[in-house]
């Protein structure tokens, strides 16, 4: 790097950016240097002065300057503008008499002559120095400053570029494109016409203005805009009926920004220039325009009506029919305007035509002809005739051959759109891309939205790349061009006005709220706005990016306005033009940069060629063409290339290059004589050599103006300038020469209608694709040509290259280009295509010759063309060659060096895989030209390549017949086996492919019979070939492997390139592969995609059967293994069986999920594909119309055996017992929804043998039954009031019985001992240690354990942390799970993963720190004891929820709540086992007190901290909240009738005040609280206060109710008793002690206070469940007084009050 820094800084002094001055062209011309201190950035020219930009942003002035004031002669040295110093210029422009500047900040400053405005400062009319001129975009919501990146200088007027690419003006002259009658315009303006486009560069003449734009889409890819205008919607072509002939034109005109209507009819436009005249027809009006401007008095006086309703519709749907004419006498017209346009009304235009009118047609010639110092003032006639039909399309009747004057015979069919109705719509080379269905995804798009290099899209408009015909027409080739003269082809060829202008209204929130003159519609532009504000573009055409940057766009338009007496315009006529249009000749010529002379145009085209228009009375368009008013092509000698261009006021000076690397220059104009500032009167007919270029050094850019010319110049030092410029060259020419091989050989070809016969329909699809990846390559190359140019003239950093910052793209678009001309090689397609390339270029194919510079004889035609189309694939040597050498500038440790070579190495590896292809294609190609059998044709594909094949008997299948053949040929992605009789490779009758995705193949050898060779498997089978020697076993290992790495990708580096021999390794066992099985059996016809392990599924995969069966999931050695989701077809139902759970070895094995068509629903366990185990099962009316059920229990072999519940739901049954294959059988009871409750025996699903029924007014019977709720047999039933019947009953509960036996009436003292007689229940009931059997052996088998209580604790821990691992692995993958995991869900399951350790015995701190962990492991569904819990409590609802909440059955699930916390804590104790048995005492260490106190304890027999261990404290907690609901309902059920007592009780003693209820309760009156704190208040008790003793205490209590676990309960109980004891003490003392005698009124009174509705149950509920353990200590003597409370109260009268 600092090599290279003081190689520029030498350069710099010497001979870096140095300008050199001359005018004219003779031999005696010898340009002058002019010397600054710093190098020169750019120049400008003027009339007689101009500026200069040198490094640092500093700007000089040379020449006349008459604004200065204090300089009273001419300049001929540099003067530095000081008032510029310190801002930092990047950009200058010199217009006729007055100068711009851009800052690197955006900002404008003018100087120089302002009596036109072009300075852009009001009031003066000479600005002397300097001034910012402030461009504001007031449409803008806050108005905000413009950010210019480029302003362009006229004679009266200066345009600016923003940096959003539009185009701004002031100064005087329709050159501006404004629609204003105020003239000068001194305030910047923006050019509404181009709004919506994105403008690349400007430039302006003395009274014109050329804008270069990047196209957008299409215009004929929009069928409306196909024969219309895109902004009138007008029709573009028209008939004239001459009296000798009719002429068609599309000289269509639009109306210049102004909305038109109501004009007059009856008017001709005659005009003398060669634009046509249109024909108006009678019915349609017509409107005038006079000379000089001035419309006629009736349109004026008409124009101030209001336009009503139905004019303003046809204005906007109907065109209208206008006419412009030279005629002074023109009718009067009428002229209006939509309200909501953002243009000037009818008076303010009225003020302009009149003002404009003040011209005179003498001072429109003398600008003409005057060439002196001081331009013309004012923009003159505008004459523009054109035709707007009312037909949506153009009409073309039958018309006869007509003369043009010219002796060329012209057909209404030249004139006609291009894709003429006969033609196919969809032809390769008429057809736009928007316009016809492509046959290649990526042959679509436009540049105007993204390069095409990186999104492989190319031009709308380039035939290579459209496709859906076999006719083709070229849209630049077959146009009337072809019949006229070279000289006069293009004149005939006019503008569309504002060709299809699309704005899109997502945009405008962005850009101003107003619309352009295009917008006809009568919208409100704040309407507009605030309809679109949210919206954006898909392309945002203000940003510009760097890859834009690098790789500039070739689809540009060149767009002009201004006056146009010279032809400067280019759209085939003289008028002047208001508004910029598109010149159409220009469009698709890959214009890339802009000149405007003083009277003349210029545009430079990527391929290096000039076009020139305007102006031509010194020749300086370089054409014979005087004047010529559309572009022609400026003639230059074979081989030179045009890269650079200026244009003066009667000279054009050229960049160009030839066979040498350095630049030449040509001029072309008017000679000057030395000393005389006047013309010579001689000028140069075609561009003249200036023969001093070769001695001023490297030319990188051009200027002119004025008389002058400038040329910027570098010197080579240490050949890094010629090497930039020897790049450049290279690139252009190789440009030139693949659109010469588009253009020449590509299209003809392409549009020849046989082509299709020659190739065949997949061989020219092929060569379609070969010709779209040639014009990506092509285009690339153009854009890159254009970046180098580029870069020449602007940037020098290195790492700026475009083929250095964006290898990638380089390196893939060559890649894409070389893989369709290797297929095409392979199918033979070069030998199908020279016929038809005879029958376009010759039987010798001299123009293929030429383009190859072949120097060889006698080459096949097939060979040259082969060498034609890989001729673009050797510039890559190229581009290596001459990155080398620009390495060779810098220093081998600075970072150009590196990333130069970093890019050389790439394009080594690309050229040589690229070889490498070529190879491969050839061989393959020769092989298919040898091989002349059918049998194995169809497996010619384009993209297959032959690897090797055993035609030398190298290798041989093994066990073969002795008489059969075989042969085996290995291409790139697939082994073919030939099997065959005939002792010849040619004839076979079978063949067998295997695809190298699923072959594996491993070397075996015998050394005792000397054999070896190959073991091959694929997924159906496996054979051995023997190879004939050792050397041909590995060459075919290799070649095996190496394919098959290929394949899969293994092979290749992040580039897709293939690696080196030595990189590589075997193939992957394990890979990922797709394979469709063949062979008879289960998988016959099923297709598998997914992983594999040799030859067999293995993995993650899925596998479809062409029934619509689909397994997707886990497979283990080819079957089924593991978590997946099956679905199966129902053919009777017309839906799916889907499986979601687990398999194994090819069959549902494990917990599950079975969705059935017939609309059931199993969730439980699977064994070999039935149900096994605990499951739920679920049925819906689909599965059976007349019921709803559901059961869950115990399964086996499919059917309903062991402990179960069925709910039938259509029934209002519940039965839960066991069950026998599907039927009721054993002991079981059934609950019904009106209260019956049967237990007792079943057989054969009937109620048969011993049973007892209860009704829900405890009338019971039992005895034998028959039959469901069939009496037959001995009993007793007893009635509610104590009478009982004993002997034989016989009939069915609820209908007649028939009694034999012996009434008993209870005698009188009888009675209430009856009464306090319970119900025998559950005696016939399922022990709870019987039930849910299955669910905890489940739980068991999970841990790895065959039995309860059998297995190894280390295992069991294992198996926990593997599906804990697995099922969060599936959760995360989101494969088989909807949801995903949330973070603290994943910590959770991290935490569990880890196995507690714990040596030795439990202490305190390890029993609390299990208790956490189980409370974890719970509150998880997928660790095993979660899942455990979980399907407890769904069984458990499932028993006692709905008809299953029936008091009778509250013995059963308190009972089943005492065997699940049994059984729990024996999985518990398995798991630790150090932990003590149930009862046991774990003191307390270093007096720490336990963490929770609600488990923690005292000893019974000491005062010891410490832990009680039991399964209440360690399992209540996580599972009784959860079964709290239903269990405290069958409380709620079962004390009904106590609760009613209790209730009514306490509502009608809670009526009574504080004293009175302690009085009544007898509580002592030293314990009656004297007063009471409220708020921080202290506050009397009063005989009327009510709730305000022990209020404290009350509400304690009242929490019991929030609580589930007895021992919460109990805590709730204790802090009650504290509450209450601190409030007596607050009276007493501190050394008070209680007795039962007063403690027991004072509860008493808190209980009735606390008002506890369901207090029975929840007494009850803390009696059954409570920890044995607290029974008889402290918290078990304030539960007694709790519930003595409860019956207390039950058994108060409440009379006395």
């Amino acid at each position: 790097m600092e090599g290279q820094k003081s190689s520029e800084e030498e350069e710099g002094l010497d001979g870096k950016g140095v300008l050199h001055r001359w005018q004219g062209y003779s031999c005696t011309v010898n340009p002058e240097r002019v010397l600054l201190p710093r190098p020169v950035l750019q120049a400008a020219l003027g009339i007689s002065h101009g500026v200069i930009l040198t490094e640092g942003g500093l700007v000089y002035s040379f020449g006349e300057q008459p604004w200065k004031l204090d300089l009273k002669y001419q300049v001929v040295y540099p003067v530095l503008e000081s008032s510029l110093s310190g801002r930092h210029v990047v950009r200058v422009s010199a217009g006729s008499f007055h100068c711009g500047a851009v800052t690197e900040d955006g900002l404008v400053y003018m100087w120089g002559e302002n009596s036109h405005g072009q300075c852009g400062v009001s009031g003066l009319s000479l600005v002397p120095n300097p001034n910012r001129v402030n461009i504001i975009d007031d449409e803008t919501l806050p108005p905000e400053h413009v950010w210019v990146t480029d302003v362009a200088c006229g004679a009266q007027h200066t345009l600016a570029l923003s940096g959003k690419h539009e185009v701004w003006a002031w100064g005087t002259g329709c050159q501006l494109g404004l629609v204003t009658n105020m003239f000068p315009v001194w305030k910047a303006e923006k050019v509404e016409h181009l709004s919506g486009r994105y403008v690349v560069q400007i430039s302006c003449g003395g009274f014109h203005s050329l804008a270069l734009v990047r196209s957008l889409l299409d215009p004929e890819s929009c069928p409306q805009s196909m024969n219309k205008c895109g902004n009138c919607k007008q029709l573009i072509y028209s008939m004239i009926d001459k009296d000798d002939h009719v002429i068609i034109s599309d000289n269509h005109y639009c109306p210049l920004g102004v909305e038109l209507t109501d004009a007059k009819q009856d008017q001709i436009s005659k005009q003398g220039s060669l634009a046509l005249t249109p024909n108006i027809e009678p019915t349609e009006p017509d409107l005038g325009y006079s000379e000089d401007y001035c419309p006629s008095q009736k349109a004026l006086d008409e124009s101030n009506q209001g336009p009503t309703e139905s004019r303003k519709e046809e204005v906007h749907s109907e065109p209208i029919a206008v006419s412009m004419n030279d005629s002074s006498k023109a009718p009067l017209q009428r002229l209006t305007r939509t309200k909501s346009s953002p243009y000037p009304d009818e008076q303010a235009l009225k003020d302009y035509l009149k003002r404009m009118s003040d011209q005179s047609l003498s001072e429109h010639f003398e600008s003409v002809s005057s060439l002196g110092s001081r331009p013309p003032s004012r923009q003159t006639s505008l004459k523009d005739p054109y035709r707007l039909d009312q037909c949506d399309k153009p009409a073309f009747p039958s018309l006869a051959a007509f003369n043009t004057g010219n002796n060329i015979e012209l057909k209404a069919s030249d004139f006609a759109p291009v894709s003429s109705p006969d033609s196919n719509p969809n032809s390769i080379l008429s057809s736009p891309a928007g316009n016809c269905a492509l046959e290649m995804e990526d042959f679509v798009g436009d540049d105007s939205f993204e390069d095409s290099a990186i999104n492989k899209v190319v031009s709308p408009s380039d035939p290579l790349i459209s496709s859906g015909s076999e006719e083709a027409c070229d849209n630049g080739l077959l146009t009337v061009g072809h019949l006229l003269r070279p000289d006069e082809s293009l004149e005939a060829k006019n503008s569309a006005s504002l060709t299809d202008i699309r704005i899109d209204f997502t945009e405008s929130n962005s850009r101003r709220r107003s619309l352009p003159a295009l917008l006809t519609q009568a919208v409100s532009p704040s309407a507009l706005h605030r309809g679109c504000g949210s919206k954006t573009r898909a392309h945002n055409i203000s940003g510009i990016s760097e890859k834009e940057k690098l790789l500039p766009s070739l689809f540009t338009e060149v767009w002009s306005w201004g006056r146009g007496q010279e032809g400067q315009l280019g759209h085939g006529d003289f008028l002047p033009r208001l508004q910029p249009l598109c010149i159409k000749s220009l469009n698709k010529k890959e214009v890339i940069k802009i000149v405007a002379g003083t009277n003349h145009s210029l545009a430079l085209t990527a391929q290096c060629q000039v076009y020139s228009w305007g102006s031509n009375k010194f020749g300086q368009l370089g054409h014979m063409n005087s004047p010529s008013t559309v572009p022609h092509l400026v003639k230059m000698s074979d081989g030179i290339r045009v890269w650079d261009v200026a244009g003066g006021q009667t000279h054009t000076v050229l960049v160009a290059e030839g066979d040498c690397i350095q630049p030449i220059l040509y001029y072309s104009g008017e000679q000057v004589q030395t000393g005389v500032n006047s013309t010579a009167g001689t000028y140069t007919q075609t561009p003249a050599l200036l023969p001093f270029c070769m001695n001023i050094g490297y030319v990188s850019r051009v200027f002119a103006g004025g008389l002058s010319c400038m040329a910027l110049t570098d010197q080579n030092v240490m050949g890094f300038t010629a090497t930039l410029h020897e790049m450049a060259s290279a690139e252009r020419k190789f440009y030139c020469t693949l659109s010469r091989l588009k253009s020449q050989i590509l299209r003809p070809l392409l549009a020849r209608e046989s082509l299709g016969s020659y190739l065949g329909q997949t061989t020219k699809n092929l060569f379609r694709s070969v010709a779209g990846c040639f014009s990506r390559l092509c285009h690339l190359t153009g854009q890159n040509a254009t970046s180098l140019t580029n870069f020449l003239q602007h940037c020098r950093d290195i790492t700026s290259l475009a083929i250095l910052r964006m290898a990638a793209i380089f390196l893939e678009t060559y890649r894409d280009y070389s893989s369709p001309v290797g297929d095409f090689l392979v199918i033979g397609g070069f030998q199908a295509l020279v016929k038809p390339s005879q029958e376009c270029f010759g039987k010798k194919l001299e123009l293929v010759q030429k383009l190859i510079e072949l120097k060889e004889k006698n080459v096949l035609p097939s060979d040259l063309l082969q060498n034609l189309f890989y001729m673009p694939l050797q510039h890559l040597h190229e581009y290596g060659r001459l990155l080398l050498k620009l390495a060779t500038c810098f220093e081998v440790t600075s970072l150009e060096y590196q990333r130069i070579h970093d890019v050389c190495s790439e394009l080594e590896v690309l050229v040589h895989h690229l070889s490498k292809q070529r190879k491969e294609a050839e061989m393959t190609h020769a092989f298919w030209k040898n091989f002349s059998g059918k049998s194995l044709e169809s497996l010619r594909k384009p993209s297959r390549r032959l690897v090797c094949e055993s035609s030398n008997k190298g290798l041989t299948l093994q066990n073969a017949g002795r008489f059969s053949v075989n042969w085996f040929i290995l291409f790139n992605d697939a082994l073919v086996h030939a099997q065959g009789t005939i002792p010849s490779k040619k004839f076979f009758s079978s063949h067998f492919v295997y695809l190298l995705a699923t072959l594996w193949v491993e070397p075996f050898s015998d050394e005792n019979v000397g054999v070896s060779g190959l073991k091959l498997t694929t997924p159906e089978e496996s054979f051995t070939v023997l190879a004939s020697s050792p050397l041909e076993k590995g060459k075919w290992l290799r070649a095996i492997n190496q394919a098959v790495d290929d394949v899969l990708g293994v092979g290749l580096g992040e580039k897709g390139l293939s690696l080196s021999t030595s990189l590589r390794a075997d193939p992957p066992i394990s890979r990922t592969a797709t394979y469709t099985f063949t062979k008879e059996g289960r998988l016959k016809d099923a297709t598998y995609s997914g992983r594999w392990i040799s030859g067999k599924p293995h993995g993650k995969g899925t596998l479809k059967w062409p029934d619509g069966t689909v397994y997707c999931g886990t497979f283990k050695n080819g079957l089924e293994d593991g978590f997946g989701d099956y679905m199966m077809p129902n053919k009777t139902f017309n839906k799916y069986d889907r499986y979601k759970g687990h398999w194994k070895e090819g069959k549902m094995h494990g917990f599950g999920t079975y969705w059935y068509a017939t609309g059931e629903v199993y969730e439980g366990s699977f064994q070999e594909n039935q149900r096994h185990g605990h499951g739920m099962l679920s049925s819906g009316r689909m599965a059976s119309p007349s019921s709803s059920s559901v059961f869950v229990g115990h399964w086996l072999h499919d059917k309903k055996n062991g402990y179960g519940v069925f709910d039938d739901i259509t029934k209002g049954e519940k039965y839960m017992g066991m069950w026998l294959e599907d039927q009721r059988q054993g002991n079981g009871a059934v609950i019904t929804q009106f209260g019956l409750y049967y237990e007792g025996v079943f057989s054969n699903n009937k109620m048969m043998g011993k049973g007892l029924l209860l009704c829900e007014d405890d009338t019971a019977f039992e005895g034998d039954f028959s039959e469901d709720w069939v009496l037959n047999g001995k009993g007793v039933l007893s009635m509610p009031n104590g009478d009982t019947f004993d002997g034989i009953f016989v009939g069915e509960w609820g209908s007649d019985l028939k009694v034999a036996g012996s009434f008993i009436k209870p005698s009188l003292f009888e009675t209430e001992k009856k009464e306090n007689k319970t119900l025998p229940v559950g005696r016939y009931a399922v022990p709870a240690e019987q039930k849910w059997k299955a669910v905890f052996e489940e739980c068991w088998s999970r841990l790895g354990c065959e039995s309860p209580g059998q297995g190894e604790n280390k295992r069991a821990w294992e198996n926990i942390a593997v599906i804990l691992t697995n099922s969060r692995r599936e959760q995360t993958d989101g494969l088989f799970s909807p949801g995903t995991l949330s973070r603290s869900q994943c910590m959770m399951l991290e935490s569990l993963e880890v196995i507690p350790q714990h040596m030795g015995p439990v202490t305190a701190e390890n029993y609390d720190s299990i208790r956490r962990y189980l409370i974890k492991a719970c509150d998880t569904l997928l660790h095993p004891l979660g899942w455990l819990l979980e399907t407890l409590v769904t069984v458990y609802r499932m028993t006692y929820v709905g008809v299953g909440s029936n008091r009778r059955l509250l013995q059963q699930a308190v009972e089943e709540i005492q065997s699940y916390l049994k059984r729990i804590f024996q999985l518990v104790r398995f798991l630790f086992p150090g932990l003590p048995e149930e009862g046991s005492f774990i003191p307390e260490t270093s007096g720490r007190r336990g963490s929770d106190s609600l488990c923690s304890s005292f000893s019974s027999d000491t005062t010891q901290q410490g832990w009680i261990v039991s399964s209440s404290t360690l399992l209540l907690p996580v599972l009784l909240p959860r079964l709290y609901p239903p269990l405290f309902m069958l409380y709620t059920l079962e004390q009904e009738r106590e609760e009613e007592v209790y209730w009514d009780c306490v509502l009608r003693l809670n009526k009574q005040p504080d004293l009175s209820l302690l009085t009544f309760l007898g509580v002592p009156q030293k314990f009656w609280p004297v007063s009471v704190c409220d708020l921080g208040e202290k506050k009397e008790i009063l005989p009327s206060t009510k709730e305000a003793c022990f209020a404290t205490a009350v509400e304690t209590l009242q929490q019991i109710s929030t609580t589930f676990t007895p021992a919460d309960k109990l805590q709730v109980i204790q802090l009650t008793f504290e509450d209450v004891t601190q409030d007596v003490q607050a009276l007493l003392g501190q050394d008070f002690l209680w007795c039962m005698d007063d403690l027991f009124p004072i509860f008493l009174y808190i209980v009735l206070r606390a008002r506890i509705r369901n207090l029975g149950s929840e007494v009850s509920l803390i009696e059954d469940l409570m920890d044995p353990a607290l029974q008889h200590g402290e918290l078990g003597l304030m539960f007694t007084t709790l519930k003595a409370c409860y019956y207390q109260i039950q058994k108060e009268k409440t009379t006395g009050f």
